[in-house]
């Protein structure tokens, strides 16, 4: 149904039809007419309206059905549920019913606007490897252990910064030189350790064969004093 003022008008003839423009898309160049035409393995960040939390959110998509969903979250404890949730919801779904439903969480949600926009783009992490990331893919970036990589890292004025938590593991100890600088840590690499036990090893006996050093932790090296960070 067209207005009157549509309806009076005469017809002009449109030029010539450019399409869409390519996009890069698993190695090759694609010009995306239809949900179906995009795939690709992306990552992004949501967050909710209070900003308490954040997602990491991981797709792979293959002919615009998400078929691997790592969904990763910081910062508030129901986001943890939601995001539970949200991993059975996801594959399955095309990346449009995927965008149109809700993830539970809003973090969850604009995480998954910002894929969306990031893989309809053609931005994706996989758009120059030929034939795209194969499923599975997305569990790489946890490594060992398969757990988040996570800083937890605080500081006061008065007492200055304390490592809790970095790449490498739990904190268990700083070393501080002779003017109270951090100068190493040592870290508990605690998705090898939870295998470990799991595998029948004294916790005890796994605890220590879990721990690593960073930086220059040794007397040798300059340290002179070591603290728990969460008591000291």
């Amino acid at each position: 149904m067209n207005t009157h003022e549509v309806d009076n008008m005469c017809c002009v003839k449109q030029g010539c039809c450019h399409g869409p423009a390519p996009v890069p898309q698993e190695g090759q160049w694609t010009k995306v007419r239809e949900v179906k035409d995009i795939s690709g393995l992306t990552h992004g960040i949501g967050w909710c309206a209070p900003q308490q939390g954040t997602c990491k959110l991981t797709l792979n998509v293959k002919d615009g059905v998400i078929q691997e969903a790592l969904v990763e979250t910081l910062g508030c404890s129901g986001m943890t549920h939601s995001a539970a949730m949200a991993s059975e919801i996801l594959p399955g779904k095309t990346i449009l019913e995927a965008l149109n439903t809700d993830l539970v969480c809003d973090a969850i949600n604009t995480a998954m606007r910002e894929l969306f926009l990031q893989i309809t783009y053609g931005r994706t992490q996989s758009a120059f490897s030929e034939g795209g990331l194969p499923i599975g893919s997305g569990l790489e970036d946890l490594g060992k252990g398969l757990r988040s990589q996570i800083g937890t890292l605080y500081g006061t004025l008065e007492k200055g910064p304390r490592y809790l938590e970095m790449a490498e593991g739990y904190i268990a100890k700083l070393a501080l030189d002779e003017n109270n600088e951090i100068i190493g840590y040592q870290f508990v690499k605690v998705g090898p350790m939870l295998q470990l036990i799991k595998d029948g090893m004294d916790a005890n006996e796994a605890y220590r064969k879990s721990l690593g050093t960073y930086g220059r932790f040794k007397e040798e090296d300059g340290a002179v004093k070591y603290i728990d960070p969460r008591h000291e």
